[in-house]
């Protein structure tokens, strides 16, 4: 390739100026005050978008520069975003547009970009609170919905939800704390009763009396105790494959009991040998969903207090006491807003197998199952999202 065939173009494609043309910082959230996110269009040179403070502009890479996120579809889907962000989002979900690195940059710049500007408009916001910061993404007008994620997980999982169920819902996905975007305290509990606080702070900030609360996994969890606690803030809940206190022998608890989480503060292991170990765990952990989960989850997880707050979580997860007067057994029989199970047949973290001990402690759930994993909303979207609006929509 000829000098002047690998030099970057004078001026930036059209459909990209579009995009800039239309960009509202009052809709993204940008850590720091600044970011550099590359857009790449198939057979094209890449543009990077400048971020700092109320303004974008576009500018060719530096090879010195890594993008903090990047996009990356062919011309015909970028024509498609620049149209409509609803489009873009399809785009996304079906894999024709990438986003990398940074999940909460790369959707906040579609949103920045959309044009889309009714107060139901998607929109990341931080919020603060009682515990720190924390980091939402909204869209939606009308009753409150706050979907929470699992463990090394992020609001983005809840992009689907989010989608899915704004036309009629305020869905508020947000980042616990620890986690994300939001902040991560070195001394906190990180047990799902502190979270649960978190997320009542969030409904106080948010001037929000009560919501439906959509839990995954470790936000399952912290779902239920929202509704042990506080039930007079939770209309109804909704727990994706909710994590739940093990009721076989946990032969380590007295190792991981003694193991302290400010451990993670110490990077033991080279990054290279850290996501290596993490994509080999995650089948097609290269493509979608799964490559940017796995970002997600390295992006926290390689910083000193992501990892403190990963291992707190995971340590009380493992430690959660399931008998006894204060036992999760015990406690979840006295669970008293309508509360809906969604399963998945192959999930092989939560085994459908615990529903029939969920039916014994709680025989007024509602109980879904579905053909997928532990991540029924990213998995099986429309079969998940259809089940939240029947249950949301009962009387």
């Amino acid at each position: 390739m000829s000098a002047s065939a690998a030099a970057p173009a004078v001026h930036p494609p059209a459909v990209l100026m579009e995009l800039m043309d239309r960009f509202d910082p009052h809709v993204i959230d940008v850590p720091g005050g600044s970011a550099r996110i590359r857009l790449e269009i198939s057979d094209e040179e890449p543009w990077d978008v400048l971020l700092r403070g109320a303004h974008a502009w576009l500018e060719p890479p530096l090879e010195q520069m890594e993008p903090d996120a990047l996009l990356s579809a062919d011309g015909a889907t970028w024509k498609s975003v620049a149209r409509d962000l609803r489009g873009g989002m399809d785009a996304f979900r079906r894999g024709r547009l990438r986003v990398r690195t940074n999940l909460h940059l790369g959707v906040g710049l579609l949103a920045a970009t959309s044009g889309i500007t009714e107060p139901g408009r998607l929109r990341f916001e931080s919020i603060d609170t009682n515990v720190g910061r924390l980091s939402t993404m909204q869209a939606g007008a009308g009753p409150p919905v706050v979907a929470l994620h699992g463990l090394g997980g992020t609001k983005a999982s809840f992009l689907p939800t989010v989608a899915a169920l704004a036309d009629d819902y305020r869905v508020i996905a947000v980042d616990l704390p620890g986690f994300g975007e939001s902040d991560k305290p070195i001394a906190a509990a990180y047990d799902a009763a502190w979270f649960a606080r978190a997320v009542t702070d969030l409904l106080d900030a948010l001037e929000i009396d009560r919501a439906h609360v959509v839990g995954n996994s470790m936000g399952g969890r912290v779902a239920i105790e929202v509704g042990l606690t506080a039930p007079e803030r939770a209309e109804r809940i909704v727990l994706l494959s909710p994590a739940l206190a093990w009721l076989k022998d946990r032969r380590w608890a007295p190792v991981v009991k003694a193991l302290r989480p400010e451990l993670g503060l110490l990077q033991l292991a080279p990054r290279p040998v850290v996501e290596r170990v993490v994509r080999g765990l995650i089948p097609g952990a290269d493509e979608g969903w799964a490559a940017a989960g796995v970002d997600e989850f390295l992006r926290a997880y390689l910083t000193p207090r992501g990892r403190a707050a990963f291992y707190a979580a995971a340590r009380n997860i493992y430690l959660d006491e399931p008998h006894g007067d204060n036992g999760f057994w015990t406690r979840l029989a006295e669970l008293s807003p309508n509360t809906m199970f969604v399963w998945g047949r192959r999930d092989g973290l939560v085994p459908i197998s615990f529903m029939k001990h969920v039916e014994r402690a709680l025989p007024a759930a509602r109980h879904v199952e579905l053909d997928c994993g532990h991540v029924p909303q990213l998995e099986r979207p429309r079969e998940t999202h259809a089940a939240m609006r029947d249950f949301f929509a009962e009387n």
